[in-house]
Order: C-alpha cells, then sequence, then structure tokens
C-alpha cells in the first residue's frame, strides 16, 4: 500500500535496540508517530520526534501508528501520484 514509504513500518516489525534479533508488534509500540507526505501526495507515517527524510514533510497528524494509518487511509483517496493524475486530467 505505501508506494515510496520511507517509513519505519516497512518490514512487518520494528527491531529492537537489543540487537537480538526481536521484533517490536504494532501491541508493544508507544511510540507517537506522524503523517508524512511527498511532493508527489503520497502518504507515509514517520516517526514524530524524528525530521521527516528528504522530499517530505508533515501534515500535522500525530497520534499512534494505528491513528495515522487510520488517517491515510481516509485520504489517501487516489493512490496515483500527482504528477500522473495531473498529466491524465490535461488530456
Amino acid at each position: 500500500m505505501w508506494c515510496g514509504s520511507p517509513g519505519p513500518s516497512v518490514g512487518g516489525g520494528i527491531r529492537t535496540a537489543d540487537g537480538g534479533g526481536r521484533t517490536m508488534s504494532d501491541e508493544d509500540d508507544s511510540r507517537t508517530y506522524q503523517v508524512v507526505i511527498n511532493d508527489e501526495e503520497q502518504y507515509s507515517i514517520w516517526f514524530a520526534d524524528r525530521e521527516p527524510p528528504a522530499g517530505w514533510r508533515a501534515d500535522g497528524v500525530q497520534g499512534t501508528k494505528q491513528d495515522c494509518l487510520a488517517h491515510i487511509e481516509q485520504v489517501w483517496t487516489d493512490m496515483r501520484p500527482r504528477s500522473v493524475r495531473l498529466a491524465m486530467e490535461s488530456r
């Protein structure tokens, strides 16, 4: 679902800092995330205590991982990149 996603959620689990190879489940994840968007109007999530990666900006929504993903589900209704949408509209 996340085309171009810079987010930390890629791969199904978040590695713990202990190096033991365990992963953190969504239920155990109490960190705050933020919703980020790029110039192509593609959405992802990023840790709220970090600056978004190059090419991405915060859209103003923060919360749990699930809260952020629910927001994206509501607002990202057309998965086509902005440039593709504009090109198709000009035809």
